[in-house]
Order: C-alpha cells, then structure tokens, then sequence
C-alpha cells in the first residue's frame, strides 16, 4: 500500500474554480490556455494563472497548465517565451505530449516538471518510463485501460502515475470546424454564432438515440465528448491501495456547483481511507449524493474499468 496520500486533481476554468475547487478539496489544478491546451473548462491568461498559482500556493495546492494541444510550427515560437513566464509564475508541472513542449521546457524553464500526457496511447509502463528518462515526472495513463493494467503496471513505473476516476472523456478530435460545416451545408450558416462549451450541442446516433454526446467547437477544431461520467468512487480503496499518485476529477461541461459535489464527496472517501485503510468501508451515501446532482440523461458508470479493452 501507499504510504503517501494521492492528490485529487480537478480541471479549473477561471480564478473562481480555482478558489471553489481547492476550498471543496482538491489539492490540486489543471489550467491553460486555448492556445497551447486542449479541451480546458476554460481559457486563461498568464495574468489569471500567475494569481492562480498565488490562490493554490496560499492553500497548499499546485497548479499544473496543460500544453497538450497539437503544436504547429507557428505555436513552436511562442513556446519558448510562454513555458519561461510559466516558470516565472511558480506553475509546479505542465502536462504535454508534444516533445517539442519537453524539449522547451528543458531548455528554457527547467525547473518545471513534466506530466507526459500523450491520450489513449499511454497504455504501457516502458514507454513511460521512456519518458521518464526525457525528464518527465508523470504519466497520465490511458482512460481506455481497465483496473488491472492500471494498478498492475503501478509497480512497473519510474514516474509517477495519473488516472481519471469522474467525468467525461473525449472520444474524438479533429482540427476542422465540422459543426460548422455541417450546418451551413444544410442552409443554416452559423456566423457569429457561438458553437463553444456554453451553446450545449450534442449528437445522436440512429442506433443509440437514447445516448447523447456532447459536442463542441473552439480554436483547437471539433471535440465529441462521451454519453456517460466515468464514476470509480465505489471501488476508489482499489486505485488508493495500488499507491496510484494522482486521481483526477474531469470538470469539463459541468457546472460548478456539481464539480465542487463531487470533490467534496471524493475527497471524504479518500481521507476514510487513510485514516484507516483495513476498516475503511465504502458508504453508499456518498454515491447517493452524487447521484442527487447528476444529469439524468447522463449514466454514471465505470467506464474502461472492468472492461477488456482491445487496441
């Protein structure tokens, strides 16, 4: 078992998420902005993430800014100057996928760690660990592995291991404005029109006209979003005992309200278990309360969990 408590690590939009999230029990806080991260609740300035590094450093907390977006050779010569005022804020880690990220962080602010963030592809411990040697800290794992390849390549890793246990996931990406497209081939242009996170557009399938994915646009292109909330909170005790180092809360197309719940709600049944992990015991209250706020149209379930996933 770990001795150590994992982080509780949620993605926050603006300086108020910041401030509800940590106070809920977060420990800590993924940020950016649209330009260099991808699929972020929200936009920020490197004014807004300076205060929030002050917000969460003051708390205890730490902040860590996504660069996972696709890095064109037009992005490559802002990258130097941005990860350098990023260090200059006190940001504690950046997650990237790119190595043109890890080769400019290890130049221009090496005192930034590394999360090695590469999507459904971070499926095994030795290309982790490649990374590992590149200078990353982290692996955020693959949402699209089961319980027994995460906690079984736990004891594998050189870095430390992240896992999503709540929320959405994307299911698919692509750099054009295929929204856009779509309507105005139908005679509905969309000019001015705002196809972003706030207009709540979603896709039905003719099998499954039951489920709804959600779907967006914003600079980055199209972003599909998955039907259910990925909800391990029943069997959180398995990750906490397997010494995983930070579980993440997916805040994304949520209110704030709901997110600063699920925190608090997380974070009791973590601290149940380390404060006795042999007679810790899941309470069905805390689900019921998760339950109180979720979307109806939108199943909890576990996810890639207990699946056997092929490749």
């Amino acid at each position: 078992m770990n001795g150590n408590k994992p982080e509780l690590l949620a993605a926050a939009g603006s300086l108020r998420e910041v401030e509800a999230y940590i106070a809920s029990g977060a420990t800590a806080v993924l940020i950016g902005e649209d330009k260099f991260g991808m699929r972020l609740p929200g936009s920020m300035t490197l004014t807004e993430i300076e205060e929030a590094v002050r917000i969460a450093h003051d708390r205890q907390a730490k902040v860590y800014v996504s660069l996972n977006n696709l890095m064109s050779n037009e992005i490559l010569g802002e990258l130097p100057s941005y990860v350098e005022a990023l260090a200059a804020a006190g940001v504690d880690a950046v997650e990237f996928g790119d190595p043109a990220v890890l080769r400019a962080v290890n130049q221009h602010a090496p005192g930034i760690k590394l999360h090695w963030n590469a999507e459904m592809t971070s499926t095994n411990y030795a290309t982790a660990n490649y990374w590992g040697s590149k200078g990353a800290s982290r692996v955020v794992l693959a949402r699209e592995l089961n319980m027994d390849e995460l906690t079984g390549m736990k004891p594998h890793l050189q870095v430390e291991a992240q896992v999503q246990v709540h929320g959405m996931t994307n299911i698919y990406h692509s750099k054009r404005r295929l929204v856009r497209s779509y309507m105005t081939h139908q005679g509905r242009p969309v000019e001015g029109e705002n196809l972003g996170l706030e207009r709540g557009l979603f896709l039905i399938e003719a099998e499954r006209k039951e489920e709804k994915f959600p779907i967006y646009e914003d600079i980055n292109g199209t972003h599909i979003m998955s039907s259910d909330d990925i909800c391990i909170l029943e069997d959180l005790h398995i990750l906490l005992e397997a010494g995983l180092d930070s579980l993440k809360i997916e805040t994304l197309l949520k209110p704030m309200d709901y997110n600063c719940k699920v925190i608090q709600i997380y974070r009791t049944a973590m601290d149940a278990y380390f404060q006795d992990p042999e007679g810790y015991e899941f309470q069905e209250e805390w689900l019921d309360a998760i339950r109180e706020v979720q979307d109806p149209e939108r199943e909890l379930s576990f996810g890639f969990f207990y699946k056997e996933q092929v490749y």
